[in-house]
């Protein structure tokens, strides 16, 4: 009986065009979004970091994140000390230090960035290799950067 109601079922939908089309196209968008995957790992940049301790740890992020992103999502930025990834609500928490072979593969950095590293640099150099994480913006030819997460500020530490 079983059999009989399938067959019923498929001679059914091969008589109603505007259905079997709607199950092609169903089919095929499933198969597009199948090879979409590709398409995201061909966004991956993988970064090395050293943590505060000194280790260096991989972190992998994608073409199109912020460095902030990547870091938090590795666990070497905790997401509460950087709510936004907007330049006006940065207290620069997610400074970073970046390697000197990678800094001139990075645009430089915008007056705005400038301006909450140095106001809130509290009076120390600024650092020619510091930089915001949330206003590095990952590209493929990013691959391979090394960054240093300083460890917490004072002001930081609950």
């Amino acid at each position: 009986m079983a059999i009989s109601t399938l067959q019923k079922l498929t001679s059914q939908i091969h008589r109603l065009p505007s259905l079997s089309s709607h199950i092609l196209i169903r089919s095929s968008a499933t198969l597009s979004s199948s090879s979409s995957s590709k398409k995201v790992a061909d966004r991956i940049v993988k970064l090395f970091a050293i943590d505060p301790e000194g280790q260096k740890r991989e972190v992998v992020g994608l073409a199109g994140q912020t460095l902030l992103r990547a870091l938090t999502n590795g666990g070497l930025i905790d997401p509460a000390s950087h709510r936004l990834e907007e330049i006006d609500a940065c207290s620069a928490e997610c400074e970073v230090n970046i390697a000197q072979e990678w800094l001139e593969k990075l645009p430089p950095r915008t007056y705005d960035e400038e301006y909450v590293l140095v106001r809130n640099s509290r009076g120390r150099i600024l650092n020619k290799h510091s930089r915001l994480g949330c206003q590095v913006v990952l590209t493929p030819q990013l691959q391979g950067m090394i960054v240093a997460v300083p460890e917490p500020k004072p002001w930081d530490i609950p």
